[in-house]
This record gives C-alpha cells, structure tokens and sequence, in this order.
C-alpha cells in the first residue's frame, strides 16, 4: 500500500491482522455458548436459593467419579496444548497421537457420565434438582460428544491442505472448543459436586 505524504511517496505497511476470521468466528460463536450455560447455571442457582434443603435427600450423587472424569478432561485439554505445540513444529504424528489421547480420555469421561446416569436415583422428572442436573450435565455431555467428532475430524484431517492453509487456523479453533468444554465443566463440577 503506498501512500503520498510531503510529496513524497512512502510505503505504507498493512495492519496486522490479530485472529484469523475463523478463529474469530468460533471465539463468538462460543461466546454464544457460554452465555447459554450462564443461563443454566442461573437456574440452578435461583433453585438453590429458593429451596430449604438443597440438594435434596434423593439426589446421591458421587462426587470421587465426577472428579475422576474432571480428571480425565483435564488431560484431555492439556495434551490438545502439547497437540498444538507439535502442529506448530510439523510433527504430524506426535500431534494425532496426542489427539488420540484427548479423543480416549473424552470416551472415558462419557462412560464414566453414563455411567452415573444409570447408577443414581435421580432422574429428570425426580424433581427441580434432578431436571436441572440433567440438563446441565446432559447439554455438556452432548457438547463433549460434538467435541469427540470434533477432534477426530482435526486428527483425520491433520495433512489435508485445507487445514494446513491459513496457518492451521482450522486446527487452532477446533482446539479452542475442546478447551471450552473443559472449562465449562469445570464450572459444573464445582457448581454440583463442590458448592451444593
């Protein structure tokens, strides 16, 4: 870009460009998401607010499996860190590798949510308590399992030029959702199996 200024003609460098518009894209759209689970963890909270005894005497709940699968999406997200970190280098098989890994220990955690499903009393229809834990719970758990198809498309997809272009912006958004379900996690596990 050249511009003219004292008569004299200067060349004028572009501004950089600080996300790619993808990236960009996926950071609103999760902004999105986020505000969606906002809302479901206001309900949760008025309920609280709003109950004597909370949670209720019917709602067993086990908190060491709940925090084993935290676990097990905690590693999931810190080895999509070290998946990026090999992208970035061009080792293409450390980084599927390590996808592999986050895709195994995401599998693990929705055994370990169904799991619990199938072994509490608690049900939808139980009770306020129940519907909200569920839905929250259960939103997440389908957030895990996009997530799940997500990785395996990056880990499918790791040579393709379509995902090479743009400086793997591809590959930097889906690792920006896989973190995003972790984080959110975070927050109902600490809502449901800490604060109570």
């Amino acid at each position: 870009m050249t511009g003219y200024r004292g008569g004299r003609r200067r060349t004028v460098e572009p501004l950089p460009v600080r996300a790619h518009p993808l990236v960009l894209g996926v950071v609103l759209f999760l902004a999105s998401e986020l505000m969606f689970f906002a809302a479901l963890f206001a309900a949760y909270y008025d309920l609280r607010a709003n109950s004597a005894v909370w949670p209720p005497a019917s709602a067993h709940l086990d908190p060491v499996e709940a925090s084993f699968g935290t676990a097990l999406l905690l590693v999931a997200s810190l080895v999509m860190v070290l998946s990026t970190r090999a992208m970035d280098n061009g080792r293409v098989t450390a980084a599927r590798g390590w996808i592999v890994t986050a895709i195994v220990a995401a599998v693990a955690f929705i055994v370990i949510s169904l799991h619990g499903y199938a072994t509490s009393r608690l049900t939808l229809a139980t009770n306020a308590y129940g519907s909200v834990y569920y839905t929250l719970t259960g939103f997440h758990l389908l957030h895990v399992i996009a997530g799940i198809g997500i990785l395996c498309a990056l880990a499918i997809g790791l040579t393709s030029r379509a995902l090479r272009a743009n400086h793997r912006a591809g590959a930097e958004a889906m690792t920006y959702y896989w973190h995003f379900v972790f984080v959110v996690w975070l927050g109902i596990w600490a809502t449901v199996y800490l604060v109570r």
